[in-house]
């Protein structure tokens, strides 16, 4: 008689942050060999998402078979000075055995100063009775600061309100979320020192491109030169194999050039950066909820891929390269939105609106940018244990 293996019990909460959702975990509950990077952890991240799945459905396992529910996050309690809580991102692919730590989730950002607080992880000095606690968050991808303003009841993250946000169905608490000098640790906004550059992409043509490095990397395109409006929706671009496979093409020799790859080959195992954008100056349409969205509405129409495919919103990493994009005159960002100085910038996405802010500096021949703040909501859907076959952990 064959003799099987249990099923492992990992301490886990489900949770939204921004317009998606993943698995979060305290870095001590995980086994022990999945407490470090490597293989193990992989592996163990993989089959709790339900991943690699032929079918793309994820139906064994928490994902939700888009890119903004195939996500994990590990959080620990920080060592490093002035930072409550140490934030890991694992972008976890849905048809094949890979997990990508090369950047952030934006979204998922929101969550983790809720989560820290409820876990233990923040000092109970820095929590009040009722009001706002500061969570000062160290993004271990890309390490970078990040400040979280979470609010408080009775001593309690308050989750409930009537925040609302584009992609959310429901209303929350607001949630402030800054990312603290978001570019790279050089401060190189624009890997390749230039506001627009020429992008030759075999199969597709030669494109204008910004391409920044603010948030997350990020490939920015104007619409009309790929034959779009910018008021496109999932469907106008994820049913079409021949449209995604240019968007690739775009991303991968985009890559090349910001000196994330060598060539082009390697950007199958960097699916999670960068992310391709296109831009278009204002323009009426409706949101994929049947919202009208009308011009006056917006500064900017902004439709970016994630994971291969059309968000359904925006990631909020790429929002930070928007605001940070909007603010510095010159770039395709901010000549779609009027080519004015901006210190703030709201742009239309498939679900509707979002605002974001972001201040630019020129000094030492290059630009800046302090900080890029938005708001997001966050909530609890599900904690207690998520279950995972011992063999593959």
């Amino acid at each position: 008689m064959t003799k099987y293996a249990p099923q492992l019990r990992v301490p886990a909460t489900y949770m939204r942050g921004g317009t998606s959702k993943g698995v979060f975990f305290n870095l001590t509950d995980l086994p022990e060999a999945a407490q470090k990077p490597g293989p193990a952890r992989d592996a163990l991240l993989l089959r709790v998402i339900g991943s690699p799945d032929p079918y793309g459905k994820q139906t064994d396992g928490m994902g939700g078979a888009t890119s903004s529910t195939s996500k994990t996050v590990i959080l620990s309690k920080s060592e490093r000075e002035g930072y409550d809580v140490d934030y890991l991102f694992g972008q976890v692919a849905i048809d094949k055995p890979f997990v990508d730590w090369s950047g952030n989730c934006g979204n998922l950002t929101a969550a983790v100063g809720a989560f820290a607080i409820s876990n233990g992880l923040v000092d109970e000095s820095k929590i009040p009775e009722n009001g706002i606690a500061t969570v000062n968050i160290w993004q271990a991808n890309i390490n970078k600061a990040i400040i979280a303003k979470v609010p408080i009841t009775n001593g309690e993250v308050q989750e409930t309100g009537d925040f609302e946000l584009d992609g959310v169905t429901f209303p929350a608490a607001e949630v402030e979320v800054a990312f603290v000098d978001p570019a790279d640790g050089e401060g190189a906004i624009f890997p390749t020192g230039r506001l627009v550059d020429t992008l030759e992409v075999p199969g597709v043509g030669s494109l204008q491109a910004t391409m920044i490095n603010a948030g997350i990397p990020t490939i920015f395109i104007n619409a009309e030169d790929i034959g779009y409006t910018g008021t496109e929706l999932q469907d106008d671009i994820n049913n079409d194999a021949e449209t995604l496979s240019k968007f690739e093409a775009i991303r991968a020799h985009g890559a090349v050039q910001m000196g994330l790859i060598k060539d082009i080959g390697e950007a199958a195992n960097r699916q999670h950066t960068p992310k391709v954008a296109f831009v278009a100056p204002p323009r009426g349409y409706k949101a994929s909820s049947g919202k009208d969205i009308l011009s006056s509405d917006i500064d900017v129409l902004v439709r970016a891929l994630s994971m291969g495919k059309l968000h359904h919103a925006m990631m909020g990493t790429a929002a930070v390269a928007i605001a940070a994009a909007a603010a510095i005159p010159g770039t395709l960002v901010n000549l779609a939105a009027g080519g004015e100085d901006r210190d703030s910038v709201t742009f239309g996405h498939p679900s509707g609106t979002l605002r974001v802010g972001a201040k630019a500096s020129f000094e030492d021949d290059k630009w800046h940018i302090n900080q890029a703040v938005m708001s997001r909501s966050a909530r609890v859907l599900m904690e207690g244990n998520v279950r995972v076959p011992v063999e593959q952990s």
